[in-house]
């Protein structure tokens, strides 16, 4: 072609870089191949580092774009509990309570610095907002914590009571517990008694009414602390409850009247008629529905679950079902829900008044007093209350026209709740109903802004019926899927188990609950008045032995996973990524997802925390090895409570029994007051050979018991254990061991032989207690309890001979973290 000219190989010149990139292309081409690669190599070299600058900056674009569009679409409203929450939580977690004056300061120090940013400086008023939210928290719980000032009794004691009984519940095997007002104790009178405890009466054929004063011998013993180091300290729900101890009678109590009563007043007349018609209602419906369907029905009508047999509740709890005998969020749904539409559909018949009312609020009122009235019957538990304020505020919403089922109603009841009772933050309860309703609420929005597509054939009449089948179990396959997903975060910290089978069980039993035993329910409680509930309940009671046998199938089929201890960094990484994942709309609610993953592949690939070789319960009457899956304990039947939380917190699935020594009876030495004398030189020294032969001839981690004087082990890290029931033995036990634990309050708090000594004193103040031998074979004692300088833990300090706080936890001579 004119004009052009063929190319020219012309030797290569050599160039710089920067006139390398200024050179034209066809000079470019000219070069050869050889000189031309350093070039590029050096130009990729130079563009990778500004490519990743690129991809950074604009990555922080995006982020911050997406951040804008959260704030623009209200989402920190929706967080504004959880930094209420994470301060009331961060409060019960302190070591002592921060003064009142630091947090005030701090609020005027956060609102002087969000007034000043104002709108031109939305990240820092922001900031400040949250800030003041969290501080809002912690001081919603020093009002709550200081408002109950709950007196916990400080150690067991058999004495008299005298009480008024408040509420009773019976467990269908001829004892009831009543929760009694303290008014007096008697032989010995206790300097500090508590002003509520729970007792349980055995052998009563009717129970005693709600109101009257009964005396009687009881055994009180303080509320239990935690089973192990970092699980639930029962003692802290105790003081919320404001229940001081639990107990039971010796035989049954009689009714008496106090030599001085005052005139109730009209807010105790009122809960005792509520009380009275509570227990007048189950009594009701376990006459109508024997056995465990009658106490399944009362427990969904007025929260009365001890009535329900352990066989049932085991099945309930093992196929994930334990969720419908609470009276939570899915009963209060159902029921409004039922009674909403009921009366919805009712107004309906009659065209005039559907014209003239608004009868879809007229319903919502309506279904709002029924809902109150549900409330009331339930005996205010609190479940039941933070059900009942979550649906509240979804029915009140129906009355200005707004959107019933949204993310800002559940950001509302718990802001109600936490500002009412900001200690449920902790409680697994909380945090399971609320993780749930908000993954339903948050899929449901998801599912409702997808690109609806109906094919044809739906509209066929002959298959809409299927159609409608099939997307009702379809919904609660998913419901079931999100709400089971959800919550086993919080199944796995509380309970250190998941359920394998819990979604079949619920395809199976929540359709039954949910058109059959519900509405049947509900029609028998509105006839009730008119004595015509019979047959509904009988429909009723036909649904739940349904669901029953739907939970002893499930659960003949195994499949409960124990999980164990996690990490403690792993829950609240976890439930931040939850939050996330649930509460933003942009793409940053995918860092939540990733976050939980993270966090999940790390706990699973990461070395295990180790399990402890000693454990030690509060009381001292419990003492364990661990050793790999087997806990062998100083019980031939260790008590349910503490041991069954030992296995699920150690994920341990087998239990090692003692051996017992036959054929030989412990030296019982006693004074003229009962109390233990001291061993003579000679049967002290038949004491250490006994224990010493013990330990020689026993199976190493495994106690070998001499019944009511000692149980000894040697561990395979050569630490022999022994613990002492008769005081008397503690001489020889500290002569022949290195860790003596006595359930004994002795006054001493070590071994002379530098052995370590755990006493009933000592446990007391302490909590449980767990060991570990460490690689330097060195003993590393974790206790329950770091300080007791919390309302819920200071009954520990209480010394009763000097009437002071006088204690705090021992520091063991080993202890570390």
């Amino acid at each position: 072609m004119p004009g052009l000219k063929p190319f020219e190989v012309t030797k290569a010149v050599p160039a710089t870089d920067a006139s390398a990139r200024t050179a034209e292309p066809s000079l470019l081409l000219n070069r050869s191949a050889a000189e031309l690669l350093p070039a590029m190599r050096t130009q990729s070299s130079i563009a990778w580092p500004t490519r990743i600058k690129t991809a950074t900056r604009d990555c922080a674009s995006s982020l911050q774009g997406s951040a804008i569009a959260e704030m623009e679409h209200g989402r920190l409203f929706l967080f504004s509990p959880v930094f209420l929450g994470v301060g009331a939580v961060l409060w019960f977690q302190l070591a002592s309570d921060p003064p009142t004056m630091r947090l005030m300061a701090w609020v005027v120090a956060l609102a002087l610095v969000a007034m000043a940013a104002g709108q031109g400086r939305p990240f820092v008023r922001n900031s400040a907002l949250a800030g003041l939210l969290f501080i809002a928290g912690m001081l919603s719980a020093q009002y709550e914590t200081r408002s109950r000032a709950t007196v916990i009794l400080d150690a067991p004691v058999t004495t008299t009571i005298t009480g008024r009984v408040e509420r009773r519940e019976g467990d269908g095997a001829g004892r009831w517990r009543y929760i009694l007002s303290i008014s007096g104790t008697q032989s010995p009178q206790i300097r500090r008694p508590p002003d509520r405890v729970s007792v349980v009466a055995r052998g009563q054929k009717e129970p005693f009414e709600i109101g009257e004063w009964l005396t009687g011998r009881a055994r009180l013993t303080p509320p239990a602390g935690p089973a192990l180091p970092g699980l639930n300290d029962f003692a802290f729900s105790a003081y919320f409850d404001e229940i001081g101890a639990n107990g039971f009678f010796y035989g049954l109590p009689s009714v008496s009247m106090p030599s001085a009563v005052g005139t109730p007043s009209m807010s105790e007349r009122a809960a005792n008629w509520l009380d009275a018609l509570r227990s007048g209602i189950g009594d009701r419906i376990r006459g109508i529905l024997p056995g465990d369907t009658g106490a399944f029905a009362a427990s969904l009508v007025t929260d009365e679950r001890r009535a329900i047999s352990r066989e049932t509740t085991d099945a309930l709890r093992q196929a994930g079902l334990a969720h419908i005998v609470a009276i939570s969020g899915l009963n209060m749904a159902l029921s409004a829900g039922i009674f909403f539409v009921g009366l919805r559909q009712l107004l309906s018949l009659f065209p005039s008044v559907t014209q003239a009312y608004p009868t879809k609020k007229i319903a919502a009122a309506g279904a709002l007093v029924a809902l109150t009235a549900y409330y009331m019957i339930s005996g205010f538990a609190v479940s039941a209350e933070r059900a009942f304020i979550m649906m509240a505020i979804m029915l009140a919403a129906v009355f200005f026209d707004r959107p019933s089922i949204s993310l800002r109603n559940i950001a509302l009841s718990a802001w109600v709740i936490l500002l009412l009772s900001p200690s449920e933050a902790l409680g697994p309860s909380f945090q399971m109903s609320f993780a749930a309703t908000l993954a339903l609420v948050a899929g449901y929005a998801m599912w409702s802004k997808r690109a609806a597509r109906e094919h044809p054939l739906l509209q066929v009449r002959a298959v809409k019926p299927v159609v409608f089948v099939a997307r009702f179990f379809a919904g609660i396959l998913l419901s079931s899927m999100i709400g089971g997903f959800s919550t086993a975060l919080f199944a796995v910290e509380h309970f250190h188990r998941l359920s394998a089978y819990g979604l079949p069980a619920n395809l199976m039993a929540m359709p039954v609950i949910s058109f059959v035993v519900m509405p049947m329910g509900m029609f028998a409680m509105l006839l009730t008045p008119f004595g015509l509930d019979v047959v509904p309940w009988k429909i009723a009671g036909f649904g739940l032995d349904i669901v029953i046998a739907i939970a002893k199938m499930v659960s003949g089929w195994g499949g409960n996973v124990d999980i164990g201890r996690l990490p403690v960094w792993y829950f609240p990484v976890a439930v931040a990524g939850f939050l996330v994942l649930a509460l933003l709309r942009t793409r940053l609610r995918y860092l939540g997802a990733v976050a939980i993953a993270l966090a999940t592949l790390l706990v699973v690939l990461a070395p295990s925390r180790p399990a402890p070789d000693f454990i030690i319960a509060e009381d001292g009457g419990l003492v364990a090895i661990v050793d790999n899956q087997v806990i062998a304990s100083n019980r031939t039947r260790p008590p349910d409570f503490v041991f069954d939380q030992w296995r699920r917190a150690l994920a341990a699935e087998q239990a090692g029994p003692p051996l017992l020594i036959e054929g030989v009876k412990p030296v019982r030495r006693r004074d003229g007051d009962g109390k233990p004398q001291r061993l003579s030189a000679d049967e002290l020294h038949n004491a250490r050979n006994a224990l010493q032969q013990a330990v020689a001839r026993g199976v190493e981690n495994r106690f070998v018991c001499m019944k009511g004087a000692w149980c000894t082990a040697a561990h395979d890290s050569g630490y022999v254990l022994t613990i002492v029931e008769d005081p008397a033995y503690v001489g020889a036990a500290c002569d022949t061991a290195d860790i003596v634990v006595t359930p004994a309050r002795l006054r001493a708090s070590e071994c002379r032989s530098g052995a370590l000594l755990f006493t009933g004193e000592t446990l007391r103040r302490s909590g449980a207690a767990e060991i570990r031998i460490d690689e330097r074979g060195t003993p590393v004692v974790t206790t329950a309890y770091k300080t007791l300088d919390r309302p819920w833990m200071r009954h520990r300090a209480y010394n009763w001979r000097s009437g002071t706080f006088d204690g705090e936890p021992p520091v063991f001579s080993d202890s570390g973290e």
